[in-house]
């Protein structure tokens, strides 16, 4: 038979196209961190706000290992990048914004949902910006607040209140402050550091093991108030940054130029 009648043969030998298909490894962790936004929902609709923060946090920890995973082991791909994204849209906005109401911002009646939704409309806002400026925006820094610090904003909140017993309908308001700010935050064009140029394969001196063993000891003396209290500095650093910019006179955007949209860049101010 001629090679002819066979378009992959090469020198009399059929080639099998390969088929394209799932790497496993890194979609393994986006997974679990699916799993942990939908545990979280699953506790908050049975009363235990406790383990729903658990379940927001260990999607946190999950979603910054997929990505690393998979760029470790060379496993990239489109599929994963999209699967990334709806788990964080479950995990990182409808999960909080539904804990957020059953807690506390139901008892507020439409204002209640109106919080609610705004948190999670902006956290999906959010995410498919990142999506369509990965490209153009400087990798050390975040355009907005991150998704998974949002999150943290809202659950760290609910965390710290529960352990100190305070209910829900005490803390209504400060609830609806803190996910207007957290969702509002999430489609600025404030800066906030990714911590992406970090090199963990760099050596560094024996001063900062040091420090890092003190942090997780200051951590250990009520996790609760110290985490929260991490959430809060670093969901405000962001406006520091941008307030001292523009007190200096530098460039405030991390867009430079896109080259998806055109007339984009006087919107980066």
């Amino acid at each position: 038979m001629s090679n002819e009648s066979h378009p992959g043969a090469i020198d009399g030998i059929v080639v099998r196209k390969r088929r394209k298909g799932i790497y496993i490894l890194p979609n393994l962790f986006t997974l679990a961190a699916l799993f942990g936004g939908f545990y979280a929902v699953v506790m908050a609709m049975n009363g235990r706000f406790d383990m729903a923060a658990v379940g927001v946090f260990a999607a946190m920890v999950l979603d910054s290992l997929d990505g690393r995973v998979a760029r470790m082991t060379n496993t990239q791909s489109a599929f994963g990048e999209q699967m990334d994204s709806l788990s964080d849209m479950v995990s990182f906005g409808a999960a909080p914004a539904l804990i957020a109401y059953e807690w506390a911002l139901k008892g507020l009646g439409r204002w209640g949902w109106f919080a609610a939704f705004v948190y999670c409309a902006c956290a999906a806002l959010r995410l498919a910006r990142f999506n369509v400026n990965t490209g153009v925006v400087d990798k050390r820094y975040f355009q907005g607040l991150p998704s998974p610090a949002a999150a943290a904003l809202v659950a760290g909140f609910i965390s710290l209140m529960t352990e100190l017993g305070v209910k829900g309908y005490d803390a209504a308001w400060v609830m609806f402050a803190f996910a207007l700010y957290a969702g509002l935050t999430m489609v600025t064009n404030v800066p906030f550091y990714s911590f992406k140029d970090v090199q963990m394969k760099k050596s560094v001196p024996f001063a900062v093991i040091v420090l890092i063993a003190l942090g997780i000891a200051v951590i250990n003396i009520h996790p609760p108030t110290v985490l929260f209290g991490l959430f809060v500095v670093y969901g405000l650093s962001g406006y520091i940054v941008y307030g001292w910019r523009r007190f200096k006179g530098q460039q405030t955007s991390v867009i430079s130029t896109s080259t998806d949209e055109p007339e984009e860049r006087g919107l980066h101010k």
